[in-house]
C-alpha cells in the first residue's frame, strides 16, 4: 500500500482502529489480509512525528497481537476443525495447510516465527489450536512473538522516525522491504517444492 494512503489511514483509524486490526490479523481468520508490518511500522513513524504516544502505541500492539493469538487458539481448539476443512467466502484451506506445514515442520517455535510471515501468522495459533498444543506453552511462545514482532516493528518505525531525517519520504520502499523479507520463508519453501529437473 503506498504510503500516501497508509499514512492518512493510520492517522484516522488512530489506537482503536490499529489495535483492532492487529487483533484480527494476529489470530482471527479472516484478518489474515489486514496490513500487519507495515501498519505497525506506520504507526511507529508517526509517533516519532507525535502523533501517537509510543509508550502508549508499542504496548497496545503487543496486547492486541497477544490476545489476537488467543483468540486464534481458542477458535482451533474448540470449533475450528469442522469449519475450516471447507473453503468459504473468506477463507481458503490452502491458507489453513500452509499454517499447518509450518507448524509440523517448527513445533512450538513456529508461533514466534509465524509472526513475521504474511498469512502464516493468522492461522499459526488455529493450528496449535486444533493441535492440542499445551496452553501454557502456546502463552509463553505468544507472548514472545508479539513482543518481538508487534513491539518490535512498531519500535523499529519510531526509532528510525527519531533518527533518520525525513524517512517519512521513504516509507513505500522501506514497506516493500519489510513486505519482501517477511515473505521470503514462503518463497523458498515454494522453491523447494518445485520439481527438480533430471539432467
Amino acid at each position: 500500500m503506498p504510503h500516501l494512503e497508509l499514512i492518512p489511514l493510520v492517522k484516522f483509524i488512530g489506537y482503536p482502529g490499529i489495535f483492532l486490526a492487529i487483533f484480527l490479523e494476529s489470530g482471527v481468520f479472516f484478518g489474515f489480509f489486514l496490513p500487519g508490518a507495515s501498519l505497525l511500522f506506520t504507526a511507529g513513524l508517526l509517533a516519532s512525528q507525535g502523533f501517537f504516544n509510543p509508550w502508549i502505541l508499542i504496548p497496545m500492539v503487543a496486547i492486541a497481537a497477544i490476545l489476537g493469538d488467543n483468540v486464534g487458539y481458542w477458535f482451533g481448539n474448540k470449533i475450528g476443525a469442522p469449519l475450516l476443512e471447507r473453503n468459504t467466502r473468506f477463507f481458503r484451506h490452502e491458507h489453513l495447510e500452509q499454517a499447518r506445514e509450518f507448524y509440523e515442520k517448527h513445533g512450538v517455535l513456529a508461533i514466534v516465527l509465524a509472526r513475521f510471515i504474511p498469512i502464516i501468522r493468522t492461522f499459526a495459533p488455529i493450528v496449535a489450536g486444533m493441535a492440542s498444543m499445551r496452553y501454557r506453552l502456546f502463552v509463553m511462545y505468544n507472548i514472545a512473538g508479539a513482543l518481538l514482532w508487534g513491539a518490535g516493528v512498531t519500535f523499529l518505525g519510531y526509532y528510525l522516525g527519531e533518527k533518520v531525517p525525513f524517512v517519512s519520504q521513504y516509507l513505500t520502499p522501506i514497506i516493500i522491504v519489510i513486505i519482501g523479507v517477511t515473505c521470503i520463508p514462503i518463497m523458498w519453501e515454494a522453491y523447494k517444492r518445485l520439481p527438480k529437473s533430471k539432467n
